[in-house]
């Protein structure tokens, strides 16, 4: 069965959802998870150098300290079933590819994830990263809803 479960999470309802059953499921077969949260790259261009290095900065802070709240949730849920857990933030204007390398990385057996189930336009519009997840991953992917 499974040992090592990568949880990815972008704070959102749906992966609050993921990360409930996810912990459930990890402490059911006695299996370890990671957490992780995906944030973009900052692209600012500015011509004054000194406000785009303050502001940069300023940003990469919010992003940073928003990411370790939203993987802090899957941490507490982790320490009070007794599952084994770590988290990653990872920087990437793509979140599937970090996804998929972060669960390479760190021998993940397992991806597990919340769908938003964006169907039709907003889902040629919007892009699904489950979507690219499962098309793209060799590690075997479930899909909660």
């Amino acid at each position: 069965m499974f040992k090592h479960i990568l949880i990815p999470t972008d704070g959102s309802e749906l992966s609050a959802k993921a990360i409930k059953k996810g912990i459930k499921f990890a402490s059911e077969i006695g299996a370890s998870v990671t957490g992780l949260n995906v944030v973009p790259k900052l692209h600012l261009i500015d011509y004054q150098l000194q406000i785009l290095e303050e502001t940069r900065e300023s940003l990469n802070e919010a992003t940073q300290s928003r990411a370790r709240a939203i993987l802090d949730v899957l941490s507490k849920a982790a320490k009070a079933a007794g599952v084994e857990c770590d988290t990653k933030i990872a920087v990437s204007d793509h979140p599937h590819k970090a996804i998929i390398d972060t669960a390479r990385k760190r021998g993940c057996d397992l991806i597990l994830m919340a769908s938003h189930g964006r169907r039709g336009v907003a889902g040629v519009l919007l892009g699904s990263e489950t979507h690219k997840v499962l098309t793209h991953s060799g590690i075997a992917v479930l899909v909660l809803r």
